[in-house]
């Protein structure tokens, strides 16, 4: 038996419908891109917001090419990134356009919510690393900047859900992605009663929580066949994680792309003082599992980049920088300063000179110093997950669009000292589809669906290279990044 699932994976920077055939009987997957959108900010009365309408455009377009083609899906599953939401009032209508989390409108707000619930109270209630973006102070903007608005909610739905909502004409709010809000808590997996009450109002807002793999409803296509909706693990690296083949339970993952999310999968939160000063995150994923991991501001970098170099493609970059002096330069890719910068090039550029480090200014040294310091980045974030778990990382499996920069990867190989392991590329579409397949009784359980992907997709091994002087260069790396902290400690206090 044939099984056809839609799966609509949508980034930052772009958004694919992806067909997926699935053979019960062979246990195979084949894969197909049926519509490549583009997406990005636009800015809407002052904001950078998401243009939700054109992506809907670009779903009901590809899942109508499925359609005309006589393909009778059995389901349909959306995954976005997180943290970002849409209002609507009490007819179901969107109230304005969703501001994006690279919006500087939550400058300041963290701060304000401490005032109201102590940090390392929030941090023990939900695990969830601290980024001036998350759900949560984006409420608190909304709620101190647009008094105006607040009369006229009456439901908050995440994006993914929206777009469930707009298929199905049903409200819901899925775990994993509701999880990077830091309004859950996550021992409960439910919303946290002290967060709600500093939000007030918001707390009416907020939907019941659902279980990834759970039928929501129906979507009927042009020719009239009713499409079951089963919202995946929402959150594309909840979704990315699911397809992620983990060799060991000493192995990490790094899900590249836009944003690079570095972590290890356990089944218990760790939300200790340990953990708190790492800044790591616990994001809720299936089955009980939690994604203990950084955010780390990936190849976003070296996107800006391309968009200032319009005449060199992504790929020119990366070569590149293969041929560049490695270690030249080194920037902390994580600073504040690399979220939205008017000019990417200029930012680097300016660190490298407030570090005494002279400046790069050909393509191929920007790029390599972006890349070097991600994968210098990378064994930071490994070696603050191993004392925090206090279990070994022997392995790094990286998957995602990402994946297919082969410099990054050997550089995360040699630069951490580990085994990586790369692929599959589609990692969120096929975690997508996976988790589908569950949903609709095909599959049992997570381990189900990893040996399914695993079966069909296989990867790249790298075993770690010798390099001369790393650790020169790791002193150096880490000197360079207390300093930029401790200049931003010295602004914040003057």
């Amino acid at each position: 038996m044939t099984i056809h699932v839609a799966a609509i994976d949508l980034g930052a920077s772009s958004g694919r419908v992806m067909l997926a055939k699935y053979y019960e009987d062979t246990k195979s997957i084949e894969l197909k891109e049926i519509h490549r959108f583009p997406n990005g900010m636009i800015k809407k009365d002052g904001f950078d917001c998401w243009n939700l309408e054109a992506i809907l455009e670009n779903i009901s377009h590809g899942l109508n090419l499925i359609d005309a083609d006589g393909i009778k899906l059995d389901s349909i599953g959306i995954d976005s990134w997180g943290v970002d939401f849409v209002l609507l009032d009490k007819s179901g209508n969107m109230l304005g356009l969703p501001v994006a989390y690279r919006d500087d409108r939550t400058d300041g707000v963290p701060e304000k919510v401490f005032k109201l619930i102590p940090k390392e109270e929030i941090y023990s209630n939900t695990g969830i690393q601290f980024m001036k973006f998350n759900s949560l102070y984006q409420i608190k903007a909304i709620i101190d900047q647009n008094p105006e608005w607040l009369p006229q909610v009456d439901k908050l739905l995440l994006i993914p859900d929206y777009l469930h909502y707009r298929l199905t004409g049903k409200y819901s709010c899925e775990y994993t992605n509701a999880s990077t809000s830091q309004l859950l808590n996550a021992q409960l997996r439910d919303w946290d009663p002290a967060l709600e009450k500093v939000l007030d109002v918001a707390a009416n807002w907020l939907q019941p929580i659902t279980q990834p793999g759970t039928v929501l409803g129906k979507w009927t296509s042009p020719s009239g066949h009713h499409v079951k909706v089963i919202p995946p693990a929402t959150h594309d690296t909840g979704s990315a994680i699911v397809a992620t083949p983990l060799s060991t339970e000493n192995s990490a993952y790094i899900s590249s792309g836009t944003w690079s999310l570095v972590g290890v999968e356990s089944k218990t939160p760790v939300t200790n003082p340990e953990a708190l000063a790492a800044n790591l995150t616990n994001e809720g994923g299936v089955e009980g599992t939690y994604r203990i991991l950084k955010n780390v501001m990936g190849l976003w970098l070296v996107q800006c980049l391309q968009k200032e170099f319009c005449n060199l493609t992504f790929a020119d970059l990366a070569s590149l920088a293969e041929n560049a002096e490695p270690f030249r330069y080194l920037i902390n890719p994580n600073d504040d300063r690399f979220l939205n910068p008017a000019s990417m090039r200029e930012e680097i550029q300016a660190f490298c000179a407030e570090t005494n480090q002279g400046v790069p200014t050909k393509p191929s040294e920007l790029t390599r110093c972006v890349l070097d310091s991600l994968a210098l980045y990378y064994r930071l974030v490994f070696e603050e997950v191993e004392s925090v778990m206090e279990r070994p990382i022997d392995s790094v499996h990286i998957v995602g669009g990402g994946s297919k920069n082969k410099l990054l990867n050997r550089l995360c190989a040699d630069i951490s000292q580990r085994e990586v392991i790369t692929g599959p590329t589609e990692a969120s579409a096929l975690g997508n589809i996976g988790y589908q397949l569950k949903g609709l009784g095909v599959l049992a359980d997570l381990k189900a669906v990893r040996e399914v992907i695993k079966h069909n997709f296989i990867g790249e091994h790298l075993s770690p290279h010798p390099v001369p002087q790393l650790e020169m260069q790791w002193q150096r790396f880490l000197t360079l990044c207390s300093h930029q902290t401790q200049m931003k400690k010295t602004e914040e206090v003057a």
